[in-house]
């Protein structure tokens, strides 16, 4: 049997660059501090999970210059968030792929775990986000060809619009995490 694959979906930590919410009121130092080391720590954590494939995707495409021992890098490409999301899972059809954002600081091992064994009796587990979107994805080897299809990216509605797409499929929660847009 193949490892499950868990990808950290992340924009390489650029002065200036994301976070556009966040940097008006902290500063655009302040938010790449920040968003370094969430990112970092999340890598650590990761670490600590054995039999598992580890892979970031990482935009931009042209800045793909990060020291993440332990993990193979990969561009996201073009596309929005779906279409970039789709190509990363798709690179594992066989296997089941947990593909987790790097912006969120709560975020523990346990989580991961938690996911991974829910994830042998159901088709999809989702850590929601406080927005409405979710901070976490995971997938078992079954999964619908269009996950992505009319989801409403960055709305309150994102996560309800991705669980249309999984008809008839078994599904679990995880606990409800803040992001750092805010």
């Amino acid at each position: 049997m193949s490892k499950p694959v868990v990808i950290i979906f992340t924009r390489i930590p650029r002065l200036g660059v994301g976070k556009r919410r966040l940097a008006r009121r902290r500063g655009d130092r302040a938010v790449l501090n920040l968003s370094r080391a969430v990112l970092h720590r999340l890598l650590r954590r990761l670490r600590t999970l054995r039999g598992i494939t580890r892979v970031i995707a990482a935009t931009p495409d042209h800045h793909l210059r990060l020291h993440a021992p332990g993990y193979t890098i990969m561009p996201q490409g073009r596309g929005d968030l779906g279409t970039r999301m789709q190509r990363a899972m798709a690179r594992f059809p066989r296997r089941s792929v947990m593909l987790i954002g790097s912006d969120i600081p709560d975020i523990e091992v346990s989580d991961i775990r938690t996911a991974f064994r829910l994830l042998r009796g159901h088709h999809a587990v989702f850590g929601p986000a406080a927005d409405g979107g979710y901070w976490l994805i995971g997938l078992s080897a079954r999964r619908p060809a269009a996950m992505f299809t009319g989801v409403r990216w960055s709305s309150p509605d994102a996560l309800a619009d991705t669980r249309r797409n999984f008809p008839h499929r078994r599904i679990r929660l995880l606990r409800r995490l803040h992001d750092l847009d805010e």
